[in-house]
């Protein structure tokens, strides 16, 4: 289907693709992931023919369609429906012909073609699909100039999909999607019947929508087989083996340098230094593999830790103008709650994390904050305020206007730019590093609280990680809106929910929230069939859970890294078998099959130990469950 070769391109004088070759196979389900600002969507432009490379060829099979979401759909009085439905242009030209065509011949050719391509079922294809991103029926209807900026990416979405492209181009496509809108999305895709090439960080998109991994690293494009875990398993496999050969050859080149050292200037040694040296020029070491290091988040702790409770609130209502979005809200809030708040769009999310960081004002009930307590305020939105003419060491000067540039540039560093990207202008930054640059900012005083309204868009995998590693090393309070399973199963012990018109504590987990969004009585409701049975002291219990997801870790850890260790193992094993299963094995020198037969004996010993540690932390993990 799609066939780069020796692809060279730079934007800036930066080098984004040196020699970068991809053959893509017809009908394959692609996963694409690489560090932010690596040149990931420069690729899809380059793909679609919007820019040209400097060197080499980008080749798509004749007359394959390529499609791809390029921008929000245009606000007109158009409606949503008929804007999917115009994303085939085949189906449209067809049927604005077959109004003012005269020829019988034409117009049965076209009736013909109309019913090759389905068209009879376009209007419900259409609506199934704008269904499964969140437009009910009324909304499928109404103009797209009545939709937010994000919304109307929706029905961009909708309709590349609908359009059913051979080559399927999506970039990011969860950014605008809540929780049950990525659910769909996934078996959407898993049963997309043409190819698909998806820019994406969603680890659990990458693991149930795909079927292969391509890896963007060292301006270098890599094809492996099989979805994202298995992608990570292999290429840790690889590094380890490559790394290994590495040693082993730098340690022979050593040894053979050792004797030409001493034996140069020696007559009687000329010949064999000789020799030697020559040896040393064949033996080409592999380059070192290691990842690309994403740098860490470092969000300041509190300066001052509010009592509790933090926030509390008393029938409150919220709204826009006079339209009331949520009402008779009564909770609290204490300085040490983790909360995940989940809900369908558009139920009211984002208007009640205004509330909290005071862009929105109470309209009825009592909200009390703590007194001295900041909250800095993470949305997608939010990035149009950083200035686009300015870099991030600039944006931080106002802030630090009395130290120096060394503690200014230190005080970037930890947001997670480094020393090159801290002086590009933030117009010319990724988005993920417009991301970073944003929530070191917000953060920057050392807040009580922090609201984080789908933090993840736009960070690629190992910035997650390590997103959710400064989380759990903030001692502050933290709300989050997200639609990243991971970073909700990893940081929060709270599920509140935005539904019925109101926020209120979610008591069940985010598996049983899966199971309501996906059942067919359920639809995200209170009350369907599916909701599960009602259990005591809900919030007890989640604080007991997770307790002993916190105390059973390191077993796990410990079990996950032997497991990984006995892969390694029985790889070696399974090597040194074969070749001593291999005749011609015993022709040579018979020191090298003793030394076979030593490691064979090693492995075994090796892996019956590992089983054995394997088989005893087990033991100790099931017990500690059941406790």
């Amino acid at each position: 289907m799609l066939t780069i070769n020796n692809l060279h391109y730079r934007i800036q004088g930066r080098p984004l693709f040196e020699e970068a070759s991809l053959v893509l196979p017809d009908g394959v389900k692609a996963g694409f992931v690489g560090k932010n600002g690596t040149g990931k969507t420069t690729l899809f432009q380059l793909i679609q023919g919007f820019i040209a490379p400097e060197q080499g060829s980008i080749e798509v099979n004749r007359k394959a369609r390529i499609g791809g979401v390029a921008q929000e759909a245009v606000a007109s009085d158009i409606s949503v429906l008929e804007v999917v439905l115009s994303a085939d242009k085949e189906r449209t030209a067809l049927l604005a012909e077959a109004e003012t065509a005269t020829d019988p011949h034409r117009i049965g050719d076209i009736h013909i073609r109309l019913a090759e391509i389905d068209a009879h079922t376009a209007e419900a294809r259409a609506s199934t699909i704008l269904k499964g991103l969140g437009f009910e029926k009324d909304r499928q209807l109404a103009p797209t100039s009545e939709l937010s900026g994000g919304w109307r990416m929706r029905v961009s979405l909708a309709g590349v999909l609908f359009s059913q492209p051979d080559l399927l181009l999506l970039d990011e496509p969860t950014n605008y999607l809540d929780l049950e809108g990525t659910l769909w999305l996934e078996k959407y895709l898993a049963t997309y019947p043409y190819t698909v090439f998806m820019i994406s960080h969603d680890r659990d998109l990458l693991n149930k929508a795909v079927t292969s991994i391509v890896h963007l690293e060292h301006k270098k494009l890599t094809f492996y087989k099989g979805n994202y875990d298995t992608f990570e398993e292999t290429r840790r496999m690889q590094m380890e083996l490559n790394n290994k050969s590495r040693e082993k050859t730098l340690d022979q080149i050593a040894h053979l340098q050792k004797f030409v050292d001493r034996f140069k200037a020696k007559a009687t040694k000329a010949a064999q230094a000789q020799s030697r040296m020559k040896m040393i020029e064949k033996l080409k070491p592999p380059a070192a593999m290691f990842d690309e290091t994403s740098l860490p988040f470092n969000f300041p702790n509190p300066k001052k830790v509010p009592s509790s409770p933090m926030i509390t609130f008393d029938n409150v209502s919220v709204g826009y103008g006079e339209k009331v979005i949520l009402r008779h809200i009564t909770n609290r809030i204490d300085p040490d709650d983790r909360i995940a708040l989940i809900g369908v769009n558009g139920n009211g999310k984002s208007t009640f994390a205004k509330l909290l960081a005071g862009d929105l004002k109470p309209m009825g009930g009592e909200m009390r904050k703590g007194k001295g307590l900041e909250i800095a305020y993470f949305a997608q939105h939010q990035l149009d305020k950083l200035k686009p003419e300015q870099s991030p060491f600039e944006h931080v000067v106002d802030l630090m206007p009395y130290d120096s540039e060394a503690k200014r540039r230190s005080r970037v560093a930890q947001m997670g730019l480094t020393t090159s990207r801290m002086d590009t202008k933030v117009k010319n930054l990724s988005g993920g590093e417009r991301a970073r640059l944003m929530l070191g900012l917000i953060t920057f005083g050392g807040p009580g609280m922090l609201i984080l309204d789908e933090p993840t868009n736009h960070l690629d995998i190992d910035s997650r990680d390590a997103l959710v590693a400064a989380l759990n090393d903030y001692t502050g309070a933290v709300l989050i809106i997200s639609h990243d399973r991971h970073l909700i199963d990893a940081t929060v012990d709270k599920l509140w929910i935005a539904q019925n018109g109101t926020i209120e504590e979610f008591d069940y987990d985010l598996d049983a929230y899966q199971k309501m969004l996906t059942s067919k009585d359920g639809k995200g409701k209170k009350g369907g069939k599916d909701e599960p049975a009602p259990v005591e002291d809900k919030k007890a219990q989640r604080q007991d859970a997770a307790a002993k997801r916190a105390e059973v870790a390191p077993l796990r850890k410990s079990i996950k890294d032997i497991e990984q260790k006995l892969g390694r193992l029985q790889t070696e094993l399974a090597r040194v078998q074969g070749v001593l299963a291999d005749p011609k094995t015993y022709d040579g020198a018979p020191e090298r099959v003793a030394l076979l037969g030593k490691d064979k004996a090693r492995f075994e010993a090796e892996i019956a130990t590992a089983e054995e540690r394997w088989l005893g932390l087990s033991a100790q993990l099931e017990e500690a469950q059941r406790a």
